[in-house]
């Protein structure tokens, strides 16, 4: 169990939810702003609804969502979920960005989620970490299975 947590930190510290991603600016030093992520990363399929992402501002398909908690929602989307990528498919994204721009998304389809502050934070590293830790067991199950089929 130790080596699995091990494997979930290092994985977690790659996909940069360590203390280094708290803090993230623009080039000119100020941060980035949920609006601004949306825009560039997520609008790609959350404006139509790409393989059944939830359309921005469309409140019905984003109230189960909303329902599950700015910690959990975002966590889970970080590591990736439902046809989703990791990261939103932005393997440079930081979590504190992407955390504002579902905050941002949120906010438009009825939530009143504030951007995340540095304990927020920390609540959705946390809830990352735990759905990484599920699916590197899972995984592991997988090639047990494969490993066992090929003796």
């Amino acid at each position: 169990m130790a080596r699995n947590r091990q494997i979930a930190l290092l994985i977690t510290l790659a996909l940069g939810t360590g203390p280094q991603a708290i803090a993230q600016t623009d080039a000119k030093g100020a941060p980035k702003s949920g609006e601004r992520v949306y825009t560039e990363i997520c609008a790609a399929c959350h404006a139509t609804g790409v393989a059944n992402a939830p359309k921005f501002r469309d409140k019905e398909a984003w109230k189960p969502l909303i329902a599950e908690g700015q910690h959990v929602l975002t966590g889970h989307a970080w590591v990736g979920v439902r046809a989703m990528p990791a990261k939103g498919g932005n393997p440079d994204i930081k979590l504190a960005e992407f955390a504002r721009a579902v905050a941002y998304m949120a906010s438009n389809a009825g939530g009143s989620w504030p951007d995340p502050d540095a304990a927020m934070l920390r609540r959705i590293a946390k809830e990352a970490e735990e759905r990484l830790e599920k699916q590197i067991r899972d995984a592991q199950k997988m090639k047990k299975e494969l490993h066992q089929m090929s003796r």
